[in-house]
C-alpha cells in the first residue's frame, strides 16, 4: 500500500450508512466505493491488525457484526476510525482508502481464503433492525 502522495484523489464524501455497516466514499477523480465496516476493520493499517513489519499481521476474525461507531478527521490526510468492538487506533489515509477502494475484491478474497486456510468459517451477519 502506498504512502502519503500529494497528488492522490482526496475522498469529497466520506458516508457511514450504520444499518447497512458501509461506508461510502467518493474520490475528486470520479472513483466511488460502499466498503462494508467488517472489511475497513479487518484492514485497519493500525500495528495491532498489520504488525510491526511483513508477516507479522494478525488475521481479524469474528468482525461479521462490527460497526463504526466513529470518524474523527486527522488534519488533511487520514481519518481516524472507531469501531463498536472497541478498535480505534488505525488512521486512514486518503491514499490507503483509494488503494482499499481500487483493490477491494481482491483484498476482500485474500482475506476469505486466509480465513478458510485457518478453518475458520465467516458467520453470515447479524440483520439490523
Amino acid at each position: 500500500m502506498s504512502g502519503l502522495n500529494p497528488n492522490s484523489p482526496k475522498p469529497i464524501i466520506i458516508r457511514l450508512h450504520q444499518k447497512s455497516r458501509l461506508l461510502e466514499i467518493a474520490f475528486d477523480d470520479n472513483t466511488e466505493c460502499l466498503l462494508s465496516c467488517e472489511f475497513l476493520r479487518v484492514y485497519s493499517p493500525s500495528a495491532e491488525v498489520r504488525g510491526h513489519g511483513a508477516g507479522q499481521e494478525v488475521l481479524q476474525v469474528g468482525k461479521e457484526d462490527v460497526n463504526i461507531t466513529g470518524i474523527e478527521p486527522i488534519g488533511h490526510y487520514a481519518v481516524k476510525l472507531s469501531f463498536s468492538d472497541g478498535h480505534d487506533t488505525g488512521l486512514y489515509s486518503w491514499d490507503y482508502l483509494y488503494d482499499l477502494a481500487k483493490n477491494y475484491e481482491a483484498l476482500w478474497l485474500e482475506y476469505i481464503g486466509k480465513l478458510e486456510m485457518a478453518g475458520i468459517t465467516r458467520k453470515p451477519p447479524k440483520e439490523n433492525t
